[in-house]
This record gives C-alpha cells, sequence and structure tokens, in this order.
C-alpha cells in the first residue's frame, strides 16, 4: 500500500513538471529548446519506473494488469531505442 501511494506520488510529481514546463513554453516564458532539454532530463526515468512497475506486476502474478501496460511499456522501449539510433539524412533535390 505504501509503495502504490509512493508510485502515485512520483507520477503525480512527474505531470506536474510536464505541465509547468509546457505551460511556460505556451506563454512565451521560454523557448522551445529550453523546454525540450527540460522535459527530456525525465523520459529515461520515467521509462525505467514503468519497465520496473510492469515487471512487478509479472512477479506478484498480477496477469491482468500486466498484460495492459505490457504493450504501453513495449511501445515506450521501442519509441525511445528508435529516437536514439535514429539518424538524420538531409536529401538534395
Amino acid at each position: 500500500m505504501v509503495f502504490a501511494f509512493f508510485l502515485l506520488s512520483c507520477r503525480l510529481i512527474f505531470l506536474s513538471v510536464f505541465i509547468i514546463t509546457l505551460s511556460d513554453l505556451e506563454c512565451d516564458s521560454i523557448n522551445a529548446r529550453s523546454c525540450y532539454s527540460k522535459l527530456n532530463k525525465w523520459v529515461i526515468p520515467r521509462l525505467i519506473g514503468h519497465t520496473i512497475v510492469t515487471v512487478l506486476m509479472l512477479i506478484l502474478l498480477h496477469w491482468f494488469i500486466f498484460l495492459l501496460n505490457l504493450p504501453i511499456a513495449t511501445w515506450d522501449i521501442y519509441r525511445n531505442t528508435q529516437s536514439r539510433t535514429a539518424k538524420v539524412t538531409h536529401e538534395r533535390p
């Protein structure tokens, strides 16, 4: 119960940081590059946290919740590994 409350409060903090940073971007308080650099440092901890929760659901035999989280965790891992390995190519007309 305490662990679930801890995870919920961590999720709330992550969402608060994202919302505040995006609202600053919308109000032109910060530029886009600064916004992206602030938000990108939270991507890896979010990915690690979601993966840990998914593995815990597998270990604790919560099959239904595990099956609900598995596609989302797989998509997050795929998206983050593809964005790190993608190479930008510039085509000339």
